[in-house]
């Protein structure tokens, strides 16, 4: 009888990584334990042979193998033992329980410590440019009496009696298993007879430490910046965390940023709107002169390229995007509004406002349409 391919049977991917082939074996093993099946040889045969895809997949050679040549590259490789490394469902269960809830006690040796966040807001000049910046971070370091041990100079932890050090204890009941920290030694895996008196036992003391970070130019806002090892100190003496710096431009008072292009709005009145003319408008590195063609209108765009932003992580600087705005002139005196008048009647709504008579046009339509 031809047996069924070792990633269908365990129903994952080709390309499934390590840590989701364990999940998926683990997944499958639970369904069919003969813990869970007294008595119902289907399962324990579908146990088995999920085992054994495990077993060949989860050692490197043996899946290279396998994947070559099928069945025929890893023939007599397997070992029958039906569990490929887990003992009972307990063990099972327990394992995945443990994944979630941090079971697997001190195995790896001292925890690591946390890591950090830090919001550095910018401005967005320095944000285009870079720069660097001195920040203070409260964090927990090392208590430097105790090298991070919380024991008193000369004296040393104890292994803890009732864990044995390993800072986990294991609750039964019938084939459930689950794992949780010590109630003795609260997870650590020994006990401090004598503390150290600067730190009061625990190993770490709280401090402020002032960074200098180094802003990369382009930077901007949800970006991060990591600083490795300045977290906070793991317990027992255990590696520091990370320091992940996020950054926050400002809002700025004549641009708004979209990716690596720059906008602003450029006010012009409307005899420059009409005639045409120049103006200074600004950039983040000084004052262009922009050409104002005649008959300009509101929402007309200008393009100064390479005035815009050098993205972060290299590329062409992006474009400053200038949007005319036309604005219409107020506190008019009497004279003013008399000259306005006189020009008005010399104006053909059909020549020199076509826009206004399309509009026009198009409104009469659609009510027509809708009275009909």
């Amino acid at each position: 009888m031809a047996k069924r391919d070792y990633y269908e049977i365990l129903g994952v991917e080709r390309s499934v990584s390590e840590k989701d082939l364990k999940k998926a074996y683990r997944r499958v093993a639970m369904k069919f334990h003969p813990d869970r099946n007294p008595g119902d040889k289907e399962a324990e045969a579908k146990f088995k042979e999920a085992s054994e895809a495990y077993e060949i997949l989860s050692d490197a050679q043996k899946r290279a193998a396998y994947d070559q040549f099928g069945h025929a590259g890893v023939e007599g490789q397997t070992s029958g033992a039906g569990a490929a490394g887990f003992g009972g469902f307990s063990d099972i269960f327990g394992d995945v329980f443990g994944d979630i809830f941090g079971g697997g006690g001190r195995r790896g040796g001292p925890a690591r410590g946390s890591d950090l966040r830090y919001d550095l807001e910018l401005s967005l000049e320095d944000a285009v440019r870079g720069t660097t910046a001195k920040i203070r971070v409260p964090t927990l370091a090392n208590c430097g009496s105790c090298h991070g041990s919380g024991a008193k100079a000369g004296a040393k932890p104890q292994t803890c009696g009732t864990c044995g050090g390993a800072g986990q204890v294991r609750m039964q009941q019938g084939f459930f298993s689950v794992q949780q920290p010590c109630p003795n030694c609260q997870g650590r895996g020994s006990i401090i007879s004598d503390p150290c008196v600067s730190c009061h036992g625990r190993g770490r003391v709280e401090e402020t430490k002032t960074l200098s970070v180094k802003v990369p130019p382009g930077v901007d806002s949800g970006d991060r910046i990591r600083l490795s090892g300045e977290g906070e100190a793991g317990p027992d003496g255990g590696p520091a965390g990370d320091l992940y710096v996020q950054v926050v431009v400002h809002e700025h008072e004549l641009f708004q940023r979209d990716g690596k292009n720059l906008y602003c709005e450029v006010p012009i009145g409307f005899v420059t709107a009409a005639l045409g003319g120049e103006m200074e408008v600004p950039t983040l590195e000084g004052k262009l002169k922009l050409k104002i063609p005649a008959e300009s209108q509101t929402g007309k765009l200008f393009r100064l390229r390479g005035k815009g932003v050098t993205p972060v992580r290299g590329g062409s600087a992006g474009d400053l995007l200038c949007r005319v705005v036309v604005e219409t002139p107020v506190n008019l005196s009497s004279k003013q509004k008399e000259l306005l008048k006189e020009f008005s009647g010399t104006l053909s709504e059909s020549k020199n406002s076509p826009r206004q008579t399309g509009w026009f046009d198009g409104m009469k339509n659609f009510f027509g349409g809708m009275k009909s």
